[in-house]
Formats: C-alpha cells, structure tokens, sequence
C-alpha cells in the first residue's frame, strides 16, 4: 500500500473516529460542548426596582357623616337643656352649651357666659395650642454630649415618659429609651477604649417652680401630679400605677438611671452625678426622640395626665420664645389659643391641667375650642379631637356610659375635683349629625359628683338618641 493510500486510510480512519465522538458528545456519552437535549430557556431580564408610584387610595373604614344630615330641632335641644340645668343635684351652678358643629348654631345654652371652675376640660387649651406651634410632628429629643474624652452631659429635651430600658416603638409612654441612648454613648466610647466617665446632669431647659403655685400639696404626694422635670422615667412614678407616689427630683432619678444603664453596657460612672449644663462645643454622641407631641397630645387627653398637660405647655412656652416656666406656659397657651380666634376675655388660667386653685372659663369659650379641634378647616388640630376619650371604649370614659345611647358616639374631656364636675366633647346624633358640648358644674352638692358624671352623661346619651329634626 502505498504512502497516499496509507494516509487516506488513515484520514479516514480519524474522520469515522471524530464523527463518532461528535455523535456520542451529542447524545452525551462523552464530555463535549454538543447536545441533543433541548436548549436551557432564556433567562429572566434582571428585576429592576420600580420608581415612586402613587399609593392605593384609602379605604374608607367608617362612613363619613354626611353634610346634609338634619340638624336637631332647637326647641327640643333647648328643653332638655333647661331640666339638666335645673336639676338641684347639680347645685346652683350650672353651664351648658349646645351648637351645631358644622355652622357653629347654638341648638341649647344655659349659663354659657358665665364662668366656671372647668377642672380637666382646660387640658383641651393646652392641646390646641401644641397642635398649633410646634405642632403635632414635633419630638422631644434626650441627648448625650461628650465633652473632651472623659466627659457625658445628659440634656433633658422635655421628654418626661422614657424608659428605663430600651424604647418602643408603638408606645407613647416609653417611646425613647434610656437605655437605647447608653447604647449609643457605649459605641462611640469604644472607639476611644475608654470604659470610665464621669456623668453629668443637664436638666436646664425648664425653669421656675416644678409645681404650679396653686395646686395643693396633697396632690403631689398622692400621686396626681409630678414635679415638671426636663427628662423622667414614666412620668416619674415610682410604681406601676396611674397615680403612684413620684419622684421628688425626676431629673436626677433619671440620670441615675442612666448610669445603669451604662454599667450595663461596659462603662463605669465615676463618682456621683452632679448637675452641670452642657458646653455648647460638646459633640453629641447619642440621641433618642419622644412620640411626636400629636400622640403626646392624645396621651394627656386620654389619661387626663396633669404632669405631661404641664410639659406641653412649657414646650409651648419655648417655641413661642417664652421661658419654660409654668408662668410662660400660661401665658403662650392663652395667646396661641386667642390666636385662633377663641375670645378668652375674663377667663383665668391658674395652670393648665385644671388642678390648681383659680382657672375660669365659660361653657362658650371651652365649646368653641372643642368645636375648633373637631373642625375639618383646621387639620392640624384634629390629633385633639380623635384623641379625645370615647365613651364606654377608651382613656377617662372607658368606663362610662357602658349601657347607654352615648357609647361609641360620644367623643369627650372629662374634668373632676371637689364639688366640680364638668364634660366637653362631640357627639353623633341618631340622625348623624355631629355636636359640641360643654357641660359644667362648678358647685355641686358634698358627695355629689359621682352622681352629677351620671346626671351629664345621660344628657349627652338623651343628645346621641335625637332624631329630633325640626
């Protein structure tokens, strides 16, 4: 055989090989790129993230009352006004206001221009005037500020319900969190390898007495009232209890909290902490915020809370440019309410949770601030009129009204004290037309005031039954 048929052979040996290699890589019985399976689908487009969309519209959870609904015949509001008024249960002192609140039409009055001691309802001035300036967005930040590397200033930013431990989220009472805050300090001293610190106390912000001259002693220590402090734990009750005794010194109670909880973190508080104000190049290593002063405001609404009714004020006080004192609280409160248009000639404000001795206001006035917190051309007041107590269901009302037309209608502040008793709110009529009211009491008869709650809640229960259209 010669060369050339030797290398054809050869040729042709390789080339059957090859072909059969190919045929067995395409069936995949040897290694190979080749395949008679079918193809791998294409792969997805990588998901992009999408860009701002409009959101769902709300869903409407409660049917809106209806602008048209009938409004109650004047006459017979009127009567059932004169038989409250009249009624000697009550005492010889008795105010009472009844308007439309969509037009601001009186539908009943008796007594409405005459002054009378309004206990816990004079915490709606207060709300309206936070919710006002600064508004319901505003936080009450609790700082940490080093100075030097050996240093920590506690700034107290009003913040009167932390925590001991750390914040909740959900919570009003208890949103910021002193330990949360000593975390942070606990971080940034690390950086440094520094474990000891000596800790000072600035609780500066507040001025004045803690103490509203004209509230009696006995209401501090059966719990009712705590000294105002720039920063507290809860409020600064000493136990788990609505009115539990309170600290007498609700800023050093705090910081010495604080110390804990930065024992708990690793780090050392040297010595005592003394009370020193922040410098003012200090580098702020921690912070926490309060709930925005909207759920502040509900929170003193609903728990009639006197203490955190006196802190807002005094924020109130600083961002009108006044000092922080309970002078300056009065006083920013009365002008931001007069501000929006509530004629307050004659009315006396001793303090402005209602428990001193002193505080005037006429069922009118305290029914056009109710009305102005439920009225829709003042949105940024409406934190106050959905954070007012509902009958039978919440806050101070919670367990009133429970058999009666006015549970779940009936959206009120409820005032007590001695001899007094007193009630201002909304309420929806069988016909869905919403109220204003104000109810007060201002002499009523020795262990009376039980009885005249009941006696104002089934005139506003009478109030929520009319379908008494003219």
């Amino acid at each position: 055989m010669g060369w050339g048929t030797r290398t054809g052979v050869a040729v042709g040996v390789v080339l059957a090989l090859a072909g059969g290699y190919v045929a067995a890589d395409a069936y995949d019985v040897v290694p190979g790129v080749l395949t008679t399976e079918p193809p791998y689908p294409e792969p997805s487009p990588f998901p992009q993230a999408p860009g701002a969309v409009a959101a769902p519209p709300l869903e409407v959870t409660m049917p809106a009352l209806d602008d048209a609904a009938p409004v109650p015949d004047a006459a017979t509001v009127q009567g059932l006004v004169d038989a409250l008024a009249a009624d000697t249960r009550l005492g010889p002192r008795v105010g009472v206001l009844v308007t439309d609140a969509a037009t601001g039409d009186v539908l009943g009055a008796s007594g409405e221009t005459v002054g009378h001691v309004p206990a816990s309802t004079l915490k709606t001035l207060t709300a309206a005037a936070a919710l006002t300036s600064p508004g319901a967005h505003a936080t009450l930040p609790t700082r940490a500020v080093l100075e030097g590397l050996e240093t920590v200033y506690l700034v107290g930013g009003g913040d009167m319900m932390l925590a001991a431990g750390a914040g909740d989220p959900t919570a009003v009472n208890g949103r910021a969190g002193l330990g949360d805050l000593a975390a942070q300090v606990a971080d940034e001293l690390r950086l440094t390898g520094r474990t000891t610190i000596a800790l000072r106390l600035d609780d500066e912000l507040f001025t004045g007495p803690a103490v509203a001259p004209t509230v009696d002693p006995r209401s501090v220590r059966n719990g009712y009232v705590a000294p105002v402090a720039a920063l507290a734990v809860d409020v600064a009750r000493l136990e788990d209890a609505e009115y539990a005794p309170r600290a007498e010194d609700p800023a050093m109670a705090a910081a010495e909290t604080f110390a804990a909880a930065l024992a708990a973190e690793g780090i050392t508080v040297d010595g005592r902490v003394v009370r020193a104000r922040a410098p003012s190049d200090g580098r702020t290593v921690g912070e926490v915020e309060s709930a925005p002063l909207g759920e502040v405001v509900g929170y003193l609404l609903q728990h009639s809370d006197n203490t955190i009714t006196e802190v807002v004020g005094r924020v109130v006080a600083l961002d009108a440019g006044l000092p922080g004192s309970g002078a300056g609280a009065t006083q920013a409160v009365r002008a931001a309410v007069e501000g929006l248009g509530v004629d307050l000639t004659g009315a006396a404000l001793a303090d402005l949770s209602g428990l001193g001795d002193g505080s005037v206001l006429t069922p009118a006035q305290l029914d056009e601030v109710v009305g102005l917190l439920a009225d829709p051309a003042h949105p940024g007041l409406r934190p106050g009129a959905v954070g007012l107590p509902v009958a039978g269901l919440s806050g101070t009302l919670g367990e009133r009204y429970l058999g009666n037309a006015g549970r779940g209608v009936v959206r009120a502040k409820t005032g007590s004290l001695p001899n007094v008793t007193s009630l201002a709110g909304t309420v929806v009529t069988a016909d869905d037309r919403l109220l204003v009211f104000s109810l007060m009491a201002d002499a009523v008869p020795d262990g009376g005031t039980y009885g005249a709650r009941l006696i104002f809640d089934d005139f506003v229960a009478s109030l929520a039954e009319c379908g008494c259209a003219a």
